[in-house]
């Protein structure tokens, strides 16, 4: 009988941090690609969706953490704001600015931001709590970059409630990622992105953190049956 393909570890968290750069260094050029062809397009209307809880005024400033190939701060700057991004990749600020990012992007971590206390008006960040070394430092440096007021809209992957629908998202997004990742850019980077939801803490839990890091009236909200999940609230 032939033996199963064992599946790579997830880095520990000592390691995290260079083993993502890494990874998402290597996918960046066909990342945008992957993205619309495995969301069936739906990540563009997620992160219009985004936005638009963000409930901007004309020429707010917001900062998009994990700003990977540019895709909220063109969104924010469609919605009449001034975005701003910042990433820990190279790769990925550099296939930005080939998507045509017309935005000022800085090469840093969202852990340690190098931005002044009360700067935006709003923060995002697409797909990437799960690829962070820590959630806690992440939020308390959101709260101290953002004004009073000023809000966050996160984007996440989620588990769809139904159980008929969890099923096949399970398989589409353990099995049919991977193998269309695979056969279009890097196979291990592709298993690992569904693996690295094992990162992510519950719903209750992510509420919780946020909470704790200041936030208030944080709501969560499933998109795509389930699929997504987008995380909003506000700095007091």
């Amino acid at each position: 009988m032939a033996r199963l393909k064992q599946r790579a570890p997830l880095p520990l968290p000592s390691e995290k941090a260079a083993a993502v750069d890494a990874m998402f260094d290597t996918i960046a050029p066909r990342y945008d690609r992957l993205n619309r062809i495995l969301t069936l397009g739906l990540d563009v209307a997620w992160r219009r969706t985004a936005v638009r809880a963000l409930r901007l005024e004309p020429g707010s400033r917001v900062l998009d953490i994990a700003c990977g190939t540019g895709d909220f701060c063109r969104e924010v700057a469609a919605a009449g704001g001034f975005p701003i991004g910042i990433d820990r990749s190279a790769g990925m600020l550099a296939a930005s600015e080939s998507a045509g990012t017309r935005t000022p992007l800085v090469r840093g971590d969202g852990l340690l931001l190098p931005m002044r206390n009360n700067a935006f008006d709003g923060i995002t960040c697409g797909f990437a709590l799960r690829n962070v070394v820590a959630l806690d430092p992440l939020f308390a440096e959101c709260a101290r970059v953002l004004k009073p007021g000023g809000r966050f809209a996160f984007l996440e992957v989620a588990e769809p409630e139904s159980v008929v629908v969890r099923a096949g998202h399970r398989m589409y997004f353990r099995h049919v990622v991977p193998f269309v990742g695979g056969l279009l850019s890097d196979r291990a980077a592709y298993r690992y992105l569904p693996d690295s939801t094992a990162y992510l803490p519950s719903p209750a839990e992510l509420e919780a953190k946020l909470a704790a890091a200041g936030f208030v009236g944080v709501t969560r909200r499933l998109l795509g049956l389930g699929a997504a999940q987008l995380l909003t609230g506000r700095r007091p």
